[in-house]
């Protein structure tokens, strides 16, 4: 029986997961919209979600995990209606819209294995599933919740809650101060109700993606692709929806709709939201100058930064805040998160090389590795909190490396233990928060053997007892940050 519980967005509640086909499990995020490189705070997102995708797996469940591509109908304001964003940025590149598409869809997916996000199981795409968006209109329409109006199709919100349904079920907003609220805009004149969103539209002849329809040459709708993919796919209900907050209202809102205006229940058990971003206190964005591209952190080139930050930098630095807080970006949060994940990497390597000999087992010892062991999965059962995950480990590589310096040899847990520590350190290192090793570059190839010359000079020095020396060199590479180590097998040396 699962312990795990998830915050529930539409509950507002923590609750006991407990899948609807265990142990199947459908998982669905919102994808990127590719007119533009993925940025920093979609990262976040994917790599939270990849979070749960990795731990669901890691207690056992067959999650079938499916992420879109928004290559058509993403409108820009509020109603899903406006200019097309692929179409702009086409415009813009003087490229035709797939090639648009093609182009950032690629460099999403180079992100995502930078930073070792893994690939969903399905990954489909708007312009793939036309046929269906235009059969789930059909049947919101034949259901009464929608409408054809100049050869556009709407959402009937109010037509909808009359039918004893809630739209605003998930947001907690009202439809009459949303109705209030709402600003003029092109095509209300089309619409019944001034809050009735667009699940297809009519395309001017200027308009390049188009598709033929019942209604005349027109495109979807942005709302209605995910209605549409993750029906398809996972089923008129499944067991998990995510995304950014930002998408809470009004696209999952409208998701909602859809599904339970065309199949009459609601779609999701568990809807999950990262939060924002800011970087130095203030929102990221590229008015106030501080929105850096994932890629940035690797190249270093951005203004704000001080150097060059590993993919696995960031994601770890991610990890450290859990998916549904806001997470502040600093300079020193990043410096932090680049030595935490060091020790937690060293521990990591410092672990295959430790012998184990189980002397004596020393009761209280064995029983503060075994606890601190069960608290990696208490943690991550309770809404996947990887923060406090993070600190167990730092706990747990703390004292690896009290065992590496001691003769590198464990001599006082018992062989049920030891293997608990294994299994769980590397497992939840690299399975669960997806940490990897990165690769090492020429530079480390070449500093490898510097410092194998520097250790060669110090040896001599003291083999010739010259301690001014000895020391000399051990306390300018301090300084570097770089620590020696000496054991009965040799020394070796560490980036602090």
């Amino acid at each position: 029986m699962s312990t795990l519980h998830i915050q529930n967005t539409l509950t507002r509640q923590k609750e006991k997961f407990e899948p609807i086909n265990p142990p199947y499990v459908g998982l669905y995020c919102c994808g990127p919209t590719v007119y533009s490189d993925v940025h920093l705070g979609n990262t976040r997102t994917f790599i939270s979600f990849d979070l749960v995708y990795r731990y669901l797996k890691f207690l056992g469940y067959k999650v079938r995990y499916v992420r879109n591509i928004t290559d058509a109908g993403h409108l820009t304001n509020e109603a899903g209606e406006g200019k097309n964003r692929m179409e702009d940025q086409a415009k813009l590149e003087k490229l035709e819209p797939m090639e648009i598409v093609q182009k950032y869809t690629v460099g999403f997916h180079d992100v995502c294995r930078i930073f070792n996000i893994s690939p969903p199981t399905i990954e489909p795409t708007a312009t793939g599933h036309i046929v269906e968006q235009i059969e789930m209109a059909q049947q919101l329409i034949q259901n009464g919740v929608a409408y054809e109006s100049n050869g556009s199709v709407y959402f009937d919100v109010r037509a909808y809650n009359e039918k004893g349904y809630n739209y605003g079920i998930l947001s907690g907003r009202n439809i009459d101060e949303l109705i209030a609220g709402y600003r003029d805009l092109d095509g209300q004149e089309e619409k019944r109700n001034a809050i009735d969103f667009a699940l297809w539209k009519k395309a001017s002849p200027e308009h390049i993606m188009q598709w033929n329809s019942p209604w005349g040459k027109g495109f979807p709708g942005w709302h209605l692709e995910c209605s549409v993919m993750s029906t398809k796919y996972l089923g008129k209900q499944f067991d998990i929806h995510a995304g950014g907050m930002d998408l809470k209202f009004p696209h999952h809102e409208c998701e909602i709709a859809q599904n339970v205006g065309a199949c009459g229940e609601q779609p999701v058990r568990y809807w999950m939201h990262t939060n924002m971003l800011n970087f130095n206190g203030q929102k990221m964005s590229k008015s106030l100058g501080n929105s850096i591209l994932p890629m940035q952190f690797i190249t270093g080139d951005h203004p704000l930064l001080d150097k060059p930050y590993s993919a696995m930098t960031v994601r770890f630095l991610f990890m450290q805040s859990h998916y549904s807080s806001e997470l502040d970006i600093t300079i020193k949060g990043l410096q932090d998160a680049e030595k935490g994940l060091r020790k937690l990497m060293n521990a990591a390597k410092y672990l295959k090389e430790l012998q184990f000999d189980s002397i004596t087992v020393e009761e209280k010892q064995d029983k503060w590795i075994r606890d601190l062991c069960a608290t990696c999965k208490e943690v991550m059962d309770d809404d996947f909190n990887a923060p406090k995950l993070v600190a167990t480990l730092h706990e747990l590589a703390t004292q690896i490396n009290i065992y590496y310096n001691n003769s590198k040899k464990i001599n006082n847990l018992s062989d049920v233990t030891y293997n608990s520590l294994l299994a769980t350190y590397n497992g939840f290192l690299f399975d669960v928060l997806g940490l990897m090793e990165e690769e090492q570059s020429g530079d480390n190839t070449a500093l490898d053997k510097a410092m194998q010359l520097i250790i060669d000079i110090r040896k001599q020095a003291r083999d010739n007892k010259d301690w001014t020396t000895s020391d000399k060199i051990r306390d300018a590479l301090k300084e570097a940050n770089i620590s020696i180590k000496d054991g009965k097998d040799g020394t070796t040396y560490e980036i602090n």
